[in-house]
């Protein structure tokens, strides 16, 4: 039987993207997407989709035996900015939604799980600048505590069970596909909507915040090669460091004036800066590049072009 894949919260920023690429891969037919609720876009118009609650274990085992579901991608979660105003809703979706698809795993209906994690992981007191992968994990928000908290479930599952999971630490994503989605980094992705529609952008973070990001074409190439690769390069069980760029709201500021002169910038922090504030500035991923090959392809200049291009 070949690959049959399940992906969970499909509608979602990445979900989206990746479901069409896992169906270029696999064929249309051999991907099936799912969410909470049935929306009138391009991948529940695309190929098979079926509404799934995240939290709900019957529905997910019941797709799983039906469609001889192989791999799961559960990109089902709440984000950082989002779950800090429903604290309580994030833990039991972030979490619970993992627990039943590793007990599945556990029980040999699924083979091969995709959980993301993120650098949210970090917090205050883990080294700023070339965050290595091994380091203090102190998070303050409750996505990060729920990421943190699944980071050892999955290992813990990997080596108590044989559990075949996969993660990676996603840093901040940016995608001309998708609307921004709740994160603390999505002003990097709502600057180019805001540069083209209005010629200006009021920045929720200060001009020298600087983050670790990635363009969603780079995200999307690592998360299929980390699922890709043969199980014994697969090292670290927890989630592995990924990185491409880092840079500030004024630095990406400066590269879109280069492509519209006229664009100009303000900064008003608001409670999303004390989150940007608590996670790192660079990331150390040599384990992912050395382990599976990772390797990213897009830089500043490249990804503001690509951006500007397709959202023209």
């Amino acid at each position: 039987m070949g690959t049959k894949i399940l992906v969970i919260g499909a509608c979602g920023q990445i979900g989206t993207e990746l479901t069409h690429k896992l169906r270029m891969i696999h064929g249309t037919e051999n991907v099936i997407a799912s969410d909470i609720r049935k929306l009138n876009n391009d991948v529940v118009n695309s190929g098979p989709f079926e509404v799934v609650n995240a939290l709900d274990f019957n529905q997910i085992e019941h797709l799983v035996e039906i469609h001889q579901i192989t791999d799961v991608y559960l990109m089902a979660a709440l984000l950082s900015a989002t779950a800090e105003k429903n604290p309580a809703f994030a833990w039991d979706l972030n979490m619970n939604s993992l627990f039943h698809v590793l007990n599945l795993a556990k029980a040999r209906k699924i083979k091969k799980i995709f959980w993301p994690s993120s650098i949210a992981v970090f917090g205050p007191t883990t080294p700023k600048e070339m965050t290595p992968q091994y380091t203090i994990t102190e998070p303050s928000t409750v996505y990060g505590i729920s990421k943190q908290s699944g980071e050892r479930w999955c290992e813990y599952y990997h080596h108590i069970f044989g559990v075949d999971v996969r993660s990676i630490r996603y840093p901040g994503l940016i995608s001309w596909s998708t609307l921004p989605g709740g994160g603390t980094t999505d002003y990097a992705v709502d600057i180019f909507h805001k540069a083209l529609n209005d010629g200006r952008y009021d920045c929720f973070l200060s001009a020298d915040t600087k983050l670790p990001m990635m363009y969603m074409d780079d995200a999307i190439n690592a998360t299929i090669k980390i699922m890709e690769a043969p199980t014994e390069q697969i090292k670290i069980r927890s989630s592995y460091n990924l990185a491409a760029i880092s840079f500030t709201p004024e630095t990406i500021a400066e590269e879109i004036k280069k492509h519209i002169p006229n664009f100009t910038i303000s900064y008003k922090a608001d409670f999303r800066q004390k989150i940007a504030d608590s996670w790192p500035a660079s990331i150390d991923d040599s384990q992912a590049r050395s382990d599976w090959g990772w390797e990213h392809k897009f830089n500043l200049a490249s990804m503001t072009t690509d951006m500007i291009d397709h959202l023209r």
